[in-house]
């Protein structure tokens, strides 16, 4: 699977806001929740994430959205219902924006991330772990926002997904080496990310 290369700012057809979902109970716990087996149903919103998204709203500084999908794990679903009942959307759940999966990392405690972070340093083609690689995570939302420009012109669309998801499809979008999407300063629950 080829690593993505694309210009820094293609021209796109749609304004996309991209959204990291609100503080989580895996947060809370310092626990890596990837799986759909665990992530449906399981670790929605902390208290502190319902918080966030609460002052996120009443301080709104984007354009109005007015598409919204969201990764169907609980967190990011929770998420995406709040914010589409302050602006009256339909939220859409789509598969392209889960978690990525990090195999028999899953369950452990976050502290496990850098074991596979520092290996996409050196290859985002890398799969120890059972993880799923860097180059398949940009490659699946990079093709969310292409099958959205393909549908829609001229809509500001919000994406709600995870903090990992979103690094790399950021880097991806800015021309980057995928191996460096830990280079970037994390992205923080419940943080928007408009992209230029």
């Amino acid at each position: 699977m080829s690593t993505p290369s694309l210009p820094a700012h293609p021209p796109r057809r749609n304004r996309y806001l991209l959204m990291r979902h609100g503080h989580s109970e895996a947060n809370a716990r310092g626990l890596i929740i990837s799986t759909p087996e665990r992530g449906l149903a399981g670790f929605g919103l902390s208290s502190q994430g319902q918080a966030q998204l609460a002052e996120l709203l009443e301080d709104w500084r984007w354009p109005r959205p007015e598409r919204l999908l969201h990764s169907d794990f609980r967190r990011t679903t929770e998420t995406a219902e709040r914010v589409a009942r302050h602006f009256g959307l339909a939220p859409e759940s789509h598969v392209g924006l889960r978690e990525r999966s990090f195999g028999t990392l899953e369950g452990l405690a976050d502290s496990h991330y850098a074991d596979a972070w520092a290996l996409d340093a050196e290859d985002p083609e890398h799969q120890a772990f059972g993880v799923e690689s860097v180059t398949r995570v940009a490659n699946r939302l990079l093709a969310v926002i292409a099958d959205l420009e393909a549908q829609a012109q001229g809509q500001t669309i919000l994406l709600v997904s995870h903090g990992d998801p979103l690094q790399i499809l950021l880097t991806a979008l800015e021309g980057r080496p995928l191996s460096a999407h830990r280079d970037r300063t994390p992205l923080a629950p419940a943080s928007i990310t408009l992209l230029p």
